[in-house]
């Protein structure tokens, strides 16, 4: 069920970028099979800085649900990445973060 963001620079095809993250999660056999729970999102920026030059950026969030190992979200995070980088090859900024949602508290329906 992880709802993952994905923001990046608007150079780069936001589309694309979602299907990426969304084959990672799946690779990651840590979510239903046919991929349904898995939400991806993505948000364009036209205005950054990164660093002292400007290349291009992605930043991928996956909040997922708490009760995951550390080498799972490793993982996670590696296959995503690994996914990404099929596609950005040179002067982009790649980042993954797994952030942990907790069970107790997370609600969810759908009407």
């Amino acid at each position: 069920m992880p709802h993952c963001i994905v923001e990046h620079s608007a150079n780069l095809n936001g589309q694309t970028l979602v299907d990426l993250v969304h084959q990672g999660a799946l690779a990651s056999e840590l979510f239903q099979a046919q991929g349904s729970d898995i939400k991806v999102r993505a948000i364009p920026y036209s205005e950054f800085k990164t660093g002292r030059v400007d290349i291009s950026f992605v930043h991928v969030t996956m909040r997922i649900l708490s009760g995951r190992s550390d080498e799972q979200k490793t993982m996670l995070t590696q296959l995503v990445l690994t996914q990404l980088q099929t596609l950005i090859k040179v002067d982009c900024s790649l980042s993954v973060e797994v952030v942990d949602i907790d069970r107790e508290t997370y609600s969810k329906v759908v009407v």
